[in-house]
């Protein structure tokens, strides 16, 4: 463990590099900065797994609500804000982001009733605010806050989770987060004067609300755990509940789950036709089980459509008594089945649109079927009729990502948003008549997209897979090894990166930064194939695939090893932890953020255990356990590595991935590390996982993120040609 004096060592760090070149420079401030880390305490927690001993020495550190806990958190951000302090140039791009951030940013208008609706931040307001105006001789420039999320809390922290209308528009319901937290609250107003109605709802997670007419909603949620914390106790059985307006939340109707059928995950919607209540059942986030039940009158049965978790499959469409499905049953990479009530067993349904050797995913609007395929993590769009005929591609404006094919049954145009690591989100108003598309808004950011490209390439990782990677930078950059360089990815959980534009990023290709997102086994960009590739037995995978590209990055002079920084977030930051430990020496910095870093532990803590699928835990074998525990960043930590200069990253309410996966990295790190290179963690407080963060701490945290990747690739002013002025 290193010690010193911060501010001093910092001081002469600086002084003594300010007229040598950065790579001379950056030996020399690893050397010089020495910081004094606060004492971690070890205690003599051991565990047994299939007669293995594995010491836990930081459990202690899993108590959110222990005073000693709050101290930890408190005197290490001291020491790594106190680092961040001292880089020369981190306000800069601070008062830089601040400037890009701060630019009008309206969504598409929605209609509800008599009011069309529609988000909008002026552009540095920490929450977006919800306005509308009549839609019968009413105009954007004429609406009224509906609701404003930054009266909520005064700090921001309170955020917007959702919300519902009644079909005619009456209603709404609306959930509330607080400091990130995946509890909710829900509120009931009258959409019309704006007043609440009834009480407020608590202690709702992981849900949806959905309408039963005027008279209620269904919402999910699970037993408020009890003697312990509520940030970090687990939560396995979820529950569909009805909420009858006019009564208490204490007599809301258990719709489904509960002893009788205990499941980890569960939701339900109304169909929009409102004739069927559709639940979908899940033990883990791959596969999952349907039921549907008939709305009328009477109470009908709950009637099972798929039963088993092998497959994901849900319902888009109904038409009285035809249902539509999207699944990968049999089909790795999805297609659209169709089935009639009450005879919707697997085995009757009838293809309407095939698979393909593209991933899809689909929505509805207008009469319509819209087939959204990944090739190669870009989207191709095509729209369908009910019959499965194709009428129509749909022109983008280029290689990129899309949302917002969706609508009801009777809209006649839809809006969709466009865009890629080059192209600000841009929304369009498309004709489903006639399939013209026209701009509906363009981003106001300041960005010149004729200045950047991105870049597709295709690398092969260690088993000889190819791997897609896009790579974006500003037009004209040198490929001599020289360059500043995040290399970003996830990996897991069939989740798909495709192109997208942050703000957060034109201040680093600004600095002559390239960034580079590699499509990973275990996300799903090739399909489920690609996904289960990527998971228990073959996570390890995902660690090569990662390492490959940062190989390829380094082989082709993008950048080389003093220039790589790797960043990721929730699973992202078991990628970067994991291979971190695996290959130090590619890489000159690296952020996880909000890791599952601990990964003999991580099913103990809140819905965790649902992630078994993709990891596997140390209780199903030795064999399991042993994998487990070969990559635990938390548990290969080694003494006498140089390991890259590292900011772990988390949230003090994160209650989807506790932050003592961070504080137990963090602290064997600061143990074992010998070397010159900072091992810090930045704990933002009353923040959460990442949703509803707020402006100003996202600002804050991309403006340290940056800062710190720079500095520690041995850049005391930043990097000409480009400034951040």
């Amino acid at each position: 463990m290193k010690k010193g004096t911060l501010l001093a060592a910092v001081a002469i760090a600086l002084s003594a590099a300010c007229n040598e070149k950065p790579e001379e420079k950056q030996e020399e401030t690893r050397t010089s900065m020495k910081i004094d880390y606060p004492e971690t305490r070890k205690d003599s927690t051991v565990e047994e797994y299939f007669g293995s001993s594995v010491a836990d020495p930081y459990r202690w550190l899993e108590d959110d609500r222990a005073p000693e806990t709050e101290a930890w958190v408190k005197a290490q951000n001291e020491v790594s804000f106190g680092y961040l302090e001292q880089i020369p140039y981190r306000d800069a791009l601070k008062d830089k982001l601040t400037q890009l951030w701060n630019y009008e940013k309206v969504g598409a208008p929605f209609e509800h009733g008599d009011y069309t609706y529609f988000n909008k931040n002026d552009g540095l307001q920490n929450q977006k605010v919800v306005y509308r105006f009549k839609t019968e001789g009413g105009s954007m420039d004429k609406a009224e806050v509906f609701l404003d999320p930054n009266t909520f809390a005064a700090d921001g922290s309170t955020s917007l989770g959702g919300m519902s209308f009644t079909k005619d528009g009456s209603l709404c319901a609306y959930q509330i987060s607080e400091s990130g937290s995946d509890w909710r609250k829900v509120i009931v107003i009258d959409a019309v004067t704006k007043e609440q109605i009834g009480d407020t709802l608590k202690d709702v997670k992981f849900s949806g609300l959905s309408w039963r007419g005027n008279e209620g909603f269904y919402y999910s949620s699970y037993d408020k755990p009890e003697g312990g914390s509520q940030l970090t106790a687990m939560t396995d059985m979820h529950k569909l509940f009805f909420h009858k307006m006019g009564t208490p939340q204490s007599q809301d109707e258990l719709a489904f789950g509960g002893e009788r059928m205990k499941r980890r995950y569960v939701g339900g919607y109304v169909t929009e036709d409102e004739q069927y209540l559709v639940i979908s059942a899940a033990e883990s986030t791959t596969g999952n089980e349907l039921y549907i039940q008939r709305l009328n009158t009477r109470r009908q049965p709950i009637v099972s459509i798929v039963t088993g978790f092998e497959s994901d499959q849900r319902i888009i469409h109904t038409e009285g008594e035809k249902v539509y499905f999207l699944t990968n049953l049999n089909a790795p990479n999805g297609r659209v089945v169709m089935a009639r009530f009450p005879n919707l067993d697997p085995e009757n349904w009838v293809d309407v649109i095939p698979e393909t050797e593209n991933v899809l995913t689909t929505g509805t609007a207008g009469g319509k079927l819209f087939a959204t395929y990944m090739i190669d993590a870009v989207h191709k769009v095509f729209q369908y009729n009910l019959d499965g005929e194709m009428e129509r591609e749909i022109e983008l404006p280029g290689p990129g990502s899309v949302s917002g094919f969706g609508g009801r049954w009777d809209d006649d145009e839809l809006y969709y948003s466009f865009t890629s690591y080059v192209y600000p989100g841009t929304t369009f108003k498309y004709d489903i008549a006639t399939g013209e598309s026209k701009l509906y808004r363009k981003s106001a950011v300041d960005f010149d997209s004729e200045l950047y490209e991105s870049k597709q390439v295709f690398y092969t990782s260690k088993d000889g897979t190819e791997v897609p990677m896009i790579i974006t930078y500003k037009k004209g950059i040198e490929l001599d090894g020289s360059n500043p360089t995040m290399l970003y990815g996830y990996g897991g959980f069939n989740i798909s990166l495709t192109p997208s534009f942050r703000t957060s990023s034109i201040v680093w290709l600004q600095q002559g930064g390239i960034y580079a997102v590699a499509n990973l086994r275990g996300g799903g960009e090739y399909g489920e194939e690609w996904h289960q590739a990527g998971t228990l037995m073959n996570k390890q995978n995902v660690f090569d695939d990662f390492i490959a590209a940062a190989e390829y990055l380094i082989d082709e002079k993008y950048t080389s090893a003093k220039k790589l920084a790797i960043n990721g977030g929730s699973n992202g930051g078991l990628l970067v932890g994991a291979t971190m430990l695996q290959r130090p020496e590619l890489f000159a910095v690296a952020i996880p953020e909000v890791g599952v870093l601990d990964m003999l532990r991580y099913h103990k803590f809140t819905a965790g255990a649902g992630w078994h699928t993709d990891y596997g835990t140390a209780d199903d074998s030795k064999e399991m356990f042993e994998y487990l525990k070969g990559y635990s960043p938390v548990h290969n930590v080694m003494e006498g590595k140089e390991y890259p200069a590292t900011m772990v990253m988390t949230g003090d309410h994160d209650d989807r991935v506790v932050p003592a996966h961070s504080f137990k990295f963090a602290a064997a790190l600061q143990e074992k590390y010998s070397g010159n290179n900072p091992m810090l963690i930045r704990i933002q407080t009353n923040a959460g996982h990442g949703a509803g963060k707020p402006t100003e701490k996202i600002i804050e945290e991309y403006a340290d993120k940056w800062a710190f990747c720079l500095y520690n690739m041995g850049y005391d002013n930043l990097p000409a040609p480009y400034s951040a002025e």
